[in-house]
């Protein structure tokens, strides 16, 4: 089983059901979305046999390896392999695009094509998503991380809602654009330094003898783009827009799986390329990460577009995975890691919901919503389930994560930790009260023919609300695959956990070590 090219056929897989949709007839979309349908539930079974060989023994070190010869004049290689980390993102993914195909069913046909390529993107990008994160060489990691770019954008600008998706499409365009360029800068730099296009090698020493000044400046070239990626205030200015004039589908994907490249990145490659540098950022990345959680839980509160809403809280979210990535401790670093994927899981749950909405009224606006529990108790449920999923409420899944990165920022330094809780109380405010004025008190008579869920959708989001529930429960098996990746960039950034605080004197701040040392 070991021989098996497990990511190839994880990237190829999606890749040519892409191009079988391209090739089916314009008149017949009803097959194009059963053809995606089927193949991403092939990439699924695929991706879950391989997670049946991992060796969470060895879950720190990279399996299912595969290094061949792209361009060996320039040293570029197709290189892939997962920790397991990048096995959980992938796994992620893989569950989130046949749940979004399944709900996107009637997404897009008001369409020119029916949808065809509309579904045939969805493909293309879940190709881009597993080779993202299955990259072990820096050059086509940068490869994958633009070629992702393509699909989103004709997702947005031609299939997406509102009067301005083009616009939001190009400015997504432009920012991811922006960050791709100072991260070519930064990945040419790489090279010259190290000699090789490899993570393997370059977090093997290759990278050791670069001047500080030059990592720090190869550091910033790498976590920019990917602080746009995340996003990250105050590059974060595209997501709300974008989101808000996406289709649900899209926008699940968008924030669900892509904006998570952008913090492992940070976690995969800015950490354990540049320890040094990394250690030399981590308060004024703390700091951007507290303004992200408050600034965008403060603005989620005065949405009244709910995509918008949802947008903004995971700018408050993803600030909480940024402020574990670079508190510096075994803690917030795997909760950071295990938050990525509970957000993907009940961030995805609440877009899905407000696409159903939707499609029966035509509208996002909190305001053209009231009593919505009394004629689709249903839909209801699964949307307070999904909201306080996203409030962190104990026994559901983002609970553990957000609560490792509070122990683990507290160990770091209290300060932060007590600011970042503010966050947890907005967030409270934010998810109530927009449940409160869309599915609570008086049905008013528009809404009387309201359709609960039908069976379809059922489907979609039934699987998101058993994962956000076992894994609130039972999130043992997510830590057994983060951990040993998080103690190996532990050891990398030459850091250490604060040893607990017996005397009374409070835990020592920076993971054992002094930012800038």
């Amino acid at each position: 089983m070991s021989d098996i090219p497990w990511l190839t056929l994880g990237v190829a897989l999606p890749a040519l059901g892409a191009l079988a949709v391209a090739l089916v007839p314009r008149a017949a979309a009803g097959l194009a979305k059963r053809v995606a349908l089927g193949v991403s539930l092939g990439t699924l079974a695929l991706m879950v046999a391989m997670a049946a060989n991992f060796s969470t023994a060895a879950a720190g070190e990279l399996q299912f390896t595969e290094v061949h010869p792209w361009i060996p004049r320039f040293g570029i290689n197709y290189a892939v392999g997962v920790d397991g980390i990048a096995l959980l993102l992938i796994l992620m993914s893989v569950v989130l695009v046949p749940l979004v195909v399944l709900a996107a069913w009637n997404e897009c046909d008001d369409a020119e094509d029916g949808g065809k390529g509309y579904f045939g993107l969805i493909l293309l990008l879940e190709a881009m998503m597993v080779g993202v994160f299955a990259a072990t060489d820096v050059f086509l990691f940068y490869v994958f991380f633009e070629a992702m770019l393509i699909p989103v954008y004709f997702m947005i600008g031609r299939y997406g809602r509102g009067a301005e998706r083009r616009k939001a499409a190009i400015t997504f365009l432009l920012y991811s654009l922006a960050g791709g360029l100072l991260m070519l800068v930064a990945v040419i730099g790489v090279y010259v330094y190290g000699g090789t296009f490899l993570w393997s090698d370059l977090t093997g020493g290759a990278l050791a003898q670069v001047d500080p000044a030059a990592a720090r400046w190869l550091f910033l070239g790498f976590f920019i783009a990917f602080a746009i990626k995340a996003p990250m205030w105050p590059l974060h200015s595209w997501l709300p827009t974008a989101a808000s004039s996406s289709r649900p589908g899209t926008a699940v994907l968008l924030v669900g799986v892509l904006d998570k490249v952008g913090t492992y990145g940070m976690l995969r490659y800015c950490l354990e390329l540049f320890p040094g540098a990394a250690t030399w950022f981590v308060w004024p990345a703390v700091a951007l990460s507290l303004v992200s959680i408050i600034y965008g839980a403060v603005l989620a509160i005065g949405q009244s577009d709910m995509m918008r809403l949802i947008a903004f809280t995971s700018v408050s979210h993803f600030g909480f995975i940024t402020l574990g990535i670079f508190a510096m401790t075994t803690q917030g670093q795997s909760g950071a890691a295990l938050y990525m994927v509970n957000h993907g899981f009940a961030t995805g749950a609440l877009f899905l919901i407000v696409g159903f909405l939707i499609a029966r009224q035509g509208s996002a606006a909190i305001a053209d919503y009231q009593g919505v529990q009394k004629a689709a108790p249903v839909l209801a449920g699964t949307f307070l389930l999904a909201g306080l999923a996203g409030l962190a409420l104990p026994g559901l899944a983002p609970f553990v994560s957000e609560f490792l990165v509070f122990v683990g920022t507290y160990a770091f330094n209290p300060v932060p930790a007590v600011v970042a809780a503010v966050g947890v109380v907005l967030a409270a405010l934010y998810i109530l009260w927009m449940y409160q004025r869309t599915m609570t008190g008086p049905l008013p008579e528009r809404l009387s023919g309201l359709r609960d869920l039908n069976v379809r959708e059922v489907g979609a989001i039934a699987p998101l609300a058993a994962l956000i529930v076992v894994l609130g429960v039972y999130p043992q098996p997510l830590l057994d695959a983060a951990e040993p990746a998080v103690e190996r960039t532990m050891l990398q950034l030459d850091a250490v956990d604060p040893a607990p605080a017996v005397d009374g004197s409070g835990p020592v701040a920076g993971g054992g070590k002094e930012p800038g040392e």
